[in-house]
Order: structure tokens, then C-alpha cells, then sequence
């Protein structure tokens, strides 16, 4: 059997792995059944899931449908700005607040891309400030400062 596409199978791999692990770690918790669930029950339901697909994607990757595909180059400086700007709002949250924190996520992970543009990561901006207040602070009441707390008090 030929690799065919060596994406789907790298992919299948990472999906399947992160699925046994999630499996793996939930189990020191309570499982419960699908009536009552305990705290281990979803993510070992959501990990056996991401693991089956793992394998029909890996097993996929040697269909004879598929083209052949080789493996690109890591582009790091994107995966290196995208990973810092996730790191940065971790930092910037509880002190500067959620508005804050997202403008700095959304306009470090924007640099990454190769097909930047100011008038579309604003609107993005806009758009996922307004959906993350309404559902997180309003929806699910979340306890997180969406405003700089040196502001509040």
C-alpha cells in the first residue's frame, strides 16, 4: 500500500493520538452513564470520536481516489505568531479584560496571514468582541473581567 496523500495521514495520526490521550487522561474521573453523566463521560465520548476519525482519515490517506500530496514546510513564524498571540491573551485577560485581550489575539494572530488586511481584521475584531461579550459574559455569565480592572475600580 502507497501513501497517497501524506497530509490526510499526518492528520490522522494527530487526531487519532490527541483522541487516545483525552480518552487516556478523563479516566480519573467519574464516568457515569449516558443518562447521568459524570465528569469523565464527554471528554472519553469526544476523544473516542476524534480517535475513529483519526483513523478513517489516516486510512483514507491511501485511497487510490485521492491525488498524490506531499507534506509542505511548516511556515514557524505564522505557527510562532498564532501560539503567542493565544499565549498573550492568557496573560492579558484577567488584568486587561476580554475587549483587550481579544484585540491583541485578533491583531497578532492576523499577521500571520499572507493575505492581511486592516479593514478585514477590524471587522473581525468587531464582530468577535460583540459575539464573545453576548455569549460569554451575558449568555453563560462567565466570571472574567471584559473591561481593564484598573478601569472598575
Amino acid at each position: 500500500m502507497k501513501v497517497r496523500n501524506h497530509r490526510d495521514l499526518w492528520a490522522g495520526v494527530m487526531f487519532f493520538v490527541f483522541g487516545v490521550l483525552f480518552m487516556v487522561l478523563s479516566q480519573q474521573y467519574k464516568m457515569g452513564t449516558a443518562g447521568r453523566m459524570g465528569p469523565a463521560y464527554f471528554p472519553t465520548m469526544l476523544g473516542a470520536l476524534l480517535a475513529i476519525l483519526g483513523l478513517a482519515i489516516f486510512f483514507g490517506a491511501y485511497a487510490k481516489v485521492n491525488r498524490e500530496m506531499k507534506l509542505e514546510s511548516v511556515g514557524w513564524r505564522e505557527l510562532s505568531l498564532v501560539l503567542f498571540s493565544v499565549a498573550l491573551f492568557a496573560l492579558l485577560l484577567p488584568l486587561m479584560g476580554m475587549v483587550i485581550a481579544l484585540v491583541v489575539l485578533i491583531g497578532v494572530s492576523s499577521l500571520a496571514s499572507h493575505e492581511f488586511s486592516l479593514k478585514d481584521t477590524a471587522g473581525s475584531t468587531v464582530v468577535l468582541i460583540a459575539l464573545s461579550y453576548l455569549v460569554f459574559a451575558k449568555g453563560l455569565e462567565l466570571q472574567f473581567p471584559v473591561w481593564p480592572t484598573f478601569l472598575t475600580h
